[in-house]
């Protein structure tokens, strides 16, 4: 018996699932994300103004040291916003201005965000990764 088209069509099906997993990525973390309109570098000023960090841990931001809501650590690496907004800019523009309308009864208050602010501070957070450090 002749083995060598058996062999063959091994690793004609190893090459495929070998090219086929090249191109898949998981969940990959949202890094370089951009906001379009959002200045990461003016989002300090508005976490301030709003309090955000009356409620939260922000890293990199000194007046955000909260513990009520959750510490927004490893923001780009994050899948879903609130537990279920899958997290994309637009929808993390969304929460930040309207959380109430989203999930009514949320902990997170509406803060009056302004739709600038809410794109400066979408954009800081996407910066927030793995390599983020707490040094302040």
């Amino acid at each position: 018996m002749r083995w060598w088209p058996l062999i063959l069509v091994a690793l004609l099906a190893v090459a495929t699932v070998a090219f086929a997993l090249s191109w898949y990525t998981p969940d990959e973390p949202h890094e370089n994300v951009r906001v379009a309109g959002g200045d990461a570098s003016r989002a300090s000023a508005a976490i301030g103004q709003l309090g955000c960090g009356t409620c939260h841990t922000i890293p990199g931001i000194k007046s955000a040291n909260g513990g009520a809501g959750p510490p927004l650590i490893r923001w780009s690496e994050r899948s879903y916003i609130a537990g279920r907004l899958p997290n994309t800019p637009a929808n993390l523009v969304r929460w930040i201005r309207d959380p109430q309308v989203i999930e009514p009864g949320t902990a997170m208050p509406d803060l009056g965000a302004s739709e600038g602010q809410a794109r400066d501070i979408a954009a800081y957070l996407y910066t927030l990764g793995d390599r983020e450090r707490f040094d302040r």
